[in-house]
């Protein structure tokens, strides 16, 4: 979920791509470039451990838009996918 983060805030669209479950991926964009990604609150884990297929993250992702502060939270889903975590979905 940090690397993610990362990504969405540095801009790296062909990282969130690669860390995208296939079936899951969207075809267009993924980032608005008008939007800067400050922070990140990760509220809440489940699995995602060695021995885990699968996991959740809730996390609080703190934003600009246009110079206007807001939020988004979401209980996203990430699984083992060819040896690697990627990202699943929202719950």
């Amino acid at each position: 979920m940090r690397s993610r983060f990362s990504a969405f805030a540095v801009g790296d669209e062909a990282y969130l791509l690669r860390s995208w479950l296939p079936s899951a991926r969207p075809a267009g964009a993924v980032q608005d470039r008008r939007v800067k990604w400050t922070r990140l609150e990760v509220l809440d884990s489940s699995g995602g451990s060695v021995v885990h297929t699968e996991g959740t993250v809730r996390f609080r992702a703190h934003y600009l838009d246009r110079g206007r502060p807001g939020e988004m939270e979401e209980n996203s889903r990430f699984v083992r996918y060819e040896g690697r975590w990627v990202y699943a979905g929202a719950l």
